[in-house]
């Protein structure tokens, strides 16, 4: 079965709507390689999307004397030029910040003030917050009197209890703020929007992969943790692994920077598939002619889906709904048999597919908080 969003994915577009369409919400989400852009009206409806590739994190040594900043550049070649005919209409800017912290729990207006405190959590998340900060700050220079709010992916999971927040470590750690955040929570509550049940998994299967448990519409257990690292297998990211395992490497000499590098970019799919692909659709052709890696990888992602839906339901006391959603939960079919029959233990209960929409919640929450709707 599945669910309709506000909205659906793709490239640039433009659907029917012109400027002057009433008060316009531009959505951003700057990433570490792309930055993804949606004009919305009020109700979350998109009249145009578009993603550009980008490198915001260019060094002062390596940017040339002179020339304008990355956020800059990408807004002066292509994201301005894009949404010239609705220019004036355009009422407030949303962005995404993937690390709240724990101060940011709604969407909020962004001051000089939010801006100084988002800066400080931008080495718990930095290659997001720091592009997203450099996006804000390029738009202030360009519209300095024009709304910009952030809303946070880590903002729907405030709701978690002490217990599945907090991590078996010592004190003095815990009061530096090490703890679980939980991620992904934008789409997580677009989902737990679109499914009323009392208990909800959402299953956000994509680049990144997490889970979240939701009891009557708050999110009570979810799988990332401190980072977006800890949890699923995901496409180039390890999930959770053994910390002994991380220390034995560190011992071995292996440089941090070297250990970052590859449990973020060269592990998951991609590490499991020995370099092949971190791309589910070609580990799913690859599979099908027998490639080991291919097949290895796909076993490892549903062993430890499956595991992680079981602790998800334990925490629910049951399961109502399991809804699918990202770029793996909404197209792989495959998977959506496999985990009909693997789960059938867990019955009566409903899989959806819930196609993901982040930028129409963003939308809506600023219009709401704003007082536009």
């Amino acid at each position: 079965m599945s669910v309709g969003g506000a909205g659906g994915r793709g490239g640039a577009g433009r659907a029917d709507g012109g400027p002057g369409e009433g008060s316009l919400v531009l959505v951003l989400n700057a990433g570490s390689s792309s930055l993804k852009a949606q004009l919305l009206d009020a109700a979350g409806r998109p009249l145009w999307k578009g993603q550009t590739d980008w490198q915001p994190n260019v060094s002062a040594a390596q940017a040339s004397v002179g020339a304008p900043s990355p956020a800059e550049a990408v807004l002066r070649d292509w994201l301005l030029p894009a949404i010239a005919p609705w220019t004036q209409a355009v009422a407030l800017v949303g962005h995404r910040v993937v690390h709240g912290g724990t101060a940011f729990t709604a969407p909020t207006r962004l001051t000089a003030e939010v801006r100084a405190q988002l800066a400080e959590l931008t080495p718990l998340a930095p290659l997001h917050n720091g592009p997203a900060l450099a996006v804000i700050d390029a738009l202030s220079r360009w519209q300095p009197d024009l709304p910009q709010w952030a809303c946070f992916d880590t903002a729907f999971h405030h709701t978690l209890p002490p217990e599945a927040f907090t991590y078996a470590i010592p004190t003095a750690w815990r009061q530096q703020g090490l703890r679980r955040y939980g991620f992904h929570g934008l789409n997580h509550q677009h989902v737990s929007e679109v499914v009323r049940v009392p208990r909800l998994i959402s299953c956000h299967l994509g680049a990144g992969c997490s889970l979240c448990a939701i009891a009557d519409g708050r999110s009570i257990a979810t799988t990332m943790g401190f980072t977006p690292l800890e949890g699923l297998v995901m496409a180039s990211r390890c999930g959770s692994v053994d910390p002994g395992l991380l220390l034995h490497l560190l011992r071995q000499g292996i440089p941090i920077e070297q250990l970052d590098h590859e449990l973020n970019h060269g592990s998951g799919l991609l590490g499991l598939s020995a370099g092949f692909s971190a791309s589910m659709k070609d580990l799913r052709e690859a599979a099908a002619k027998g490639h080991e890696g291919a097949i290895l990888a796909i076993a490892v992602f549903r062993h430890g889906l499956l595991q992680a839906i079981g602790a998800m339901a334990a925490s629910l006391g049951g399961v109502d709904v399991i809804a699918l959603t990202g770029g793996i939960g909404e197209h792989d079919e495959a998977l959506r048999q496999e985990l009909a029959a693997a789960l059938a233990w867990l019955a009566p209960f409903e899989l959806v597919v819930v196609p993901a929409d982040e930028e129409g919640l963003i939308a809506r929450q600023c219009c709401t908080a704003l007082g536009l709707v």
